[in-house]
């Protein structure tokens, strides 16, 4: 995800050529641009152009247009900021269920209190990968001597470590550690972490219908298209400068509400899990006054730019 500074507008101009979406962005405007030119040339040197549609009504269709872009963009963005609201619930479960448990084990309950803090961290990072291309078994932590790569045998990686969780809530109970008002508590807690999981899931196994994208990209195609044929007698040579501008913005909007539909992926753009899993790694470590482990393993972010 690229983090800025919303105010400096020369800082953000100067990445401008840094993000993935761009440089694929203005290959189609300049392909847009080499069109227009070709119209222009065949209608100034060869043949005049004559198309049955008129300035006015080109414009209402670009009004159209703009309306289906609106809702398009708003829609992925709901998408992307309901994920965003999803991992923020994540981080805060994590920590207010670590806050509970260290209330309820003993100070010298060394064991349980690294299994919680290593568990908890690794249904973050399991989850994370779960919504990408797989879960990295090499980036979660030995937790109460079980093998990381011995989940890989699982389908569902972090229900998985969810059910390892609900198992020792079972042994402190028996073990007079957690009563039962306690454990009501902590299955709310427990049970907002599948919550959680399946609504990323939801999320993620749901794309915009395809008929709808197909629509709106074969809609933008055919104004782009037509839209030198209509413009040329009147601007001439300027109509590769006009389509340039128009394929840049709609094309531009179109992209990135296809980029932003998908918050879990690795594009720039999308949401920085590996950062977030980490974090809660570290606050459940602290919580539960468990030293948190260096992994040698664990990625940086992908795409991930810091702008100041």
């Amino acid at each position: 995800m690229i983090i800025y500074d919303t105010k400096d507008w020369a800082e953000a101009l100067r990445h401008f050529h840094t993000s993935y979406v761009i440089q694929v962005l203005l290959r189609r405007v300049a392909f847009v641009a080499f069109y227009g030119l070709v119209v222009t040339v065949i209608d100034r040197h060869l043949f005049d152009i004559e198309v049955p549609i008129d300035a006015i009504f080109f414009s209402l269709l670009g009004i159209l247009l703009s309306l289906l872009l609106v809702f398009r963009t708003n829609t992925a963005y709901d998408r992307f900021w309901e994920g965003r609201r999803q991992w923020g619930a994540l981080v805060n479960y994590s920590r207010n269920l670590a806050v509970l448990l260290d209330a309820l084990l003993p100070d010298d309950d060394a064991a349980n209190r690294l299994f919680f803090a290593r568990t908890l961290s690794n249904f973050a990072l399991a989850l994370k990968g779960h919504l990408r291309t797989g879960v990295d078994t090499s980036e979660l932590a030995l937790a109460d001597g079980q093998d990381p790569a011995s989940l890989q045998s699982y389908a569902h990686i972090p229900g998985r470590i969810t059910a390892l969780l609900m198992r020792r809530f079972q042994i402190l109970k028996q073990q007079g550690h957690v009563g039962d008002a306690d454990l009501i508590t902590i299955r709310l807690y427990h049970q907002a972490l599948l919550d959680i999981t399946g609504a990323c899931e939801r999320i993620k196994k749901t794309p915009i219908p395809f008929s709808y994208s197909f629509f709106i990209k074969l809609f933008i195609s055919v104004y782009l298209l037509l839209m030198p044929l209509v413009l040329v007698d009147t601007y001439a040579y300027f109509v590769i400068l006009a389509g340039a501008l128009a394929a840049y913005a709609l094309l531009g909007v179109e992209m990135i509400g296809a980029e932003i539909e998908d918050p879990f992926g690795l594009d720039c753009n999308d949401l920085p899990l590996n950062q977030i899993a980490h974090t809660i790694g570290r606050n459940v470590h602290e919580l539960l006054t468990v030293s948190s482990p260096v992994n040698s393993n664990a990625q940086p972010e992908a795409n991930y730019m810091k702008v100041n």
